[in-house]
């Protein structure tokens, strides 16, 4: 199990009701959202059927009205630096396709990385992929505690308390991502990466089916491995609570069309009815 450090521990496990930040950053914590904005998080399917529960940390490029657009200019935020585009589509179709509850974060990794331990200083980047984000930069502790309490502890309490009332010894935790082609300059050949940490059951298993398909290159933690200094959902969510998990990572180029997304759709949900 990670190291969940200033988080009240009961039975083993993070109490995030109890959790919040320390009392002084709270007294005087500015609001993020607006009333009228969307909430942090979205649940589709909440009373599925499946054995399994979808997450999808970076299913959006939405930043809060009072983010403005952190100093990027509408190209920048329609990139990877800003969310995972295809991804959120495949965790809904892969939700409907396998009747399974499916929860996914409703504003940009530039505000908040909701896969990144809150000591992490990708938590909040200063900079992507070379490109800087003016928005980020200096932030007080008041305007990190604000982005904390507004986006980040409600995603993973939805995630946490949907997962203490679905104790199914048989559940699986499928986290969504898709990955860019190119990276540095060095083409990535790999069509799907399987991405998990210490426990490797989930991946194993959807990994022996998938290497079965020819004309698939399936990629063994590549491009991403889970670590615990990079990762959060699954490592405490599913490490944590010792369920099944893994990262699916899709080739963006495979995500540009429906009839792409739908073709994805179709193979994971084959793939995971096979287990």
């Amino acid at each position: 199990m990670r190291d969940m450090t200033g988080l009240p521990d009961v039975a083993g496990k993070p109490n995030w009701d109890a959790w919040s930040l320390p009392g002084p950053l709270q007294a005087d914590q500015p609001a993020l959202l607006d009333p009228d904005e969307p909430p942090p998080f979205e649940v589709i399917n909440p009373r599925g059927a499946a054995n399994a529960l979808l997450v999808c940390d970076h299913a959006s490029n939405r930043l809060p009205r009072r983010l403005a657009d952190l100093g990027l200019t509408d190209d920048q935020l329609r990139q990877h630096i800003a969310w995972d585009p295809g991804a959120a589509a495949v965790a809904r179709g892969l939700a409907a396709r396998l009747d399974a509850t499916l929860i996914l974060s409703c504003y940009s990794r530039l505000a908040i990385d909701l896969n990144r331990p809150l000591e992490s200083p990708e938590l909040i980047a200063t900079q992507s992929a070379g490109i800087p984000i003016p928005g980020n930069q200096g932030l007080s502790a008041r305007d990190r505690a604000a982005r904390i309490t507004a986006l980040f502890l409600p995603y993973h309490r939805a995630i946490a308390h949907w997962l203490d009332a679905h104790p199914d010894p048989a559940l699986r935790l499928l986290s969504v991502h898709s990955f860019t082609p190119r990276l540095a300059g060095q083409s990535r050949p790999w069509h799907l990466g399987l991405a998990y940490g210490r426990d490797a059951r989930l991946a194993g298993q959807l990994g022996r089916i998938l290497t079965q398909e020819a004309d698939l290159c399936l990629g063994d933690n590549e491009p991403y491995r889970i670590e615990d200094h990079l990762d959060f959902t699954l490592p405490t969510h599913g490490e944590g609570r010792g369920i099944p998990h893994v990262m699916i990572e899709i080739r963006q180029d495979g995500l540009e069309t429906p009839t792409q997304i739908d073709a994805w759709v179709e193979r994971l949900a084959l793939a995971h009815a096979h287990i």
